[in-house]
């Protein structure tokens, strides 16, 4: 199912109708800058469609201009949005849990997610509605628009890994502390390596695999270095902030452009979930058949062995981040987010796993009842 023709369609539609309409004013193009490379999804389209959504949303008032990785990387894109540098950006919470303990609670509990719409969704509702995260991103000077969702993590290593007893010693690149905190209870080693190093680390031998998006082996050329993907189902990365905007250009914005962005980034997101989570697990599976990869199913063992952590580790991340960062009823917080991947599982069988219809449902759930004029002020 591929929606990304109709939403470009009715964007450079809208686009064309509203220059012809107002051919004397200019977009404003906002400098935009996703982190990542164009194989990425994260790059293409979560970048390269939102510059026509911004348009067709905006009714040709705003715009964007996409940067390179060279201006703006994953790690430094905190402070390229705080600088003014990068107007718009991706940013990833993970990668600053200091600053941003509250999001971070809820974005580390990827073993509850089974449908990436659905937790996009649940991200997007508590975020807008958290008013300890606004709290947190206004001091850094960030405006939150919406979250998008990878496919479910699998195992990508350099050896088989069926059984639990497989995974005891290897050496796994993680993506934040859930998964720290599973690989350990594994007897594996966690190391936290920045996704763009995966290649290099495990051609250097530095680790033995990665627990990642079986759609990494497109967006950083890993069939080369990798030899088998374990299918575990290990829940999605659920957490970024598809496009965070400086504090400076949301002011910048009337309320109804802020309300354009929002939507245009809801879309966008809704874009990148379909091409992440379904069209590159396809095309994922056939260059690893093609370069020799085997695709593994796990044992019944190591399924029950991760359940069966994931069931514990709710009290324990609670425990850790009121105890680590501060952060005052986390367990009730955790509960709230709990039943938003309940209502959004919900809400995701109803309306389909279509990119427009949740991206919709988002809209009316979520955007429909902020006000923006104060929203992110």
């Amino acid at each position: 199912m591929m929606h990304r023709p109709l939403f470009k369609t009715l964007a450079i539609a809208a686009t064309v109708g509203s220059l012809a309409l107002a051919s004397h004013a200019q977009a404003r193009d906002l400098r935009l800058a996703p982190g990542v490379p164009p194989a990425h999804p994260a790059h293409t389209p979560l970048y390269t469609d939102f510059v026509d959504l911004l348009q067709s949303e905006s009714e040709g008032r705003l715009g964007g201009r996409i940067l390179g990785t060279e201006v703006a990387s994953l790690g430094n894109m905190r402070n390229a949005i705080r600088s003014g540098l990068v107007e718009a950006g991706l940013l990833l919470p993970a990668y600053f849990p200091a600053d941003l303990p509250e999001i971070n609670l809820v974005g580390d509990m990827a073993l509850l997610g089974t449908n990436s719409y659905a937790m996009a969704g649940a991200m997007t509702e508590y975020i807008a509605t958290c008013e300890a995260c606004q709290e947190e991103l206004k001091r850094l000077g960030i405006v939150y628009t919406s979250s998008h969702s990878t496919d479910t993590y699998q195992i990508l290593t350099t050896t088989p890994v069926e059984t639990a007893e497989d995974l005891r010693g290897l050496r796994l690149r993680v993506g934040g502390p859930q998964y720290s905190r599973w690989a350990e209870a594994m007897g594996a080693t966690p190391a936290s390596i920045p996704v763009g190093e995966t290649f290099e680390s495990l051609s250097q031998g530095v680790i033995d695999g990665t627990v990642a998006s079986i759609a990494d082996i497109i967006s950083f050329r890993l069939e080369d270095v990798i030899s088998h993907v374990t299918m575990h189902d290990l829940g999605p990365f659920h957490s970024p902030i598809s496009h965070a905007v400086g504090q400076s250009a949301w002011q910048a914005l009337s309320p109804e452009d802020r309300e354009a962005l929002a939507i245009a980034s809801t879309k966008a997101s809704a874009l990148a979930i379909q091409r992440w989570a379904y069209e590159m697990i396809d095309e994922s599976k056939a260059l690893a058949e093609e370069h020799g990869i085997e695709i593994i199913e796990p044992s019944d063992d190591l399924l029950a062995a991760s359940q069966a952590f994931a069931e514990e580790d709710i009290e324990r991340a609670a425990e850790l981040a009121e105890r680590r960062h501060g952060v005052s009823d986390a367990r009730n917080k955790l509960d709230r987010f709990i039943g938003l991947v309940d209502k959004w599982n919900a809400i995701v069988e109803e309306v389909g796993e279509d990119p427009e219809a949740v991206a919709d449902a988002i809209r009316r759930e979520v955007w429909d009842s902020v006000d923006f004029a104060t929203y992110g002020t």
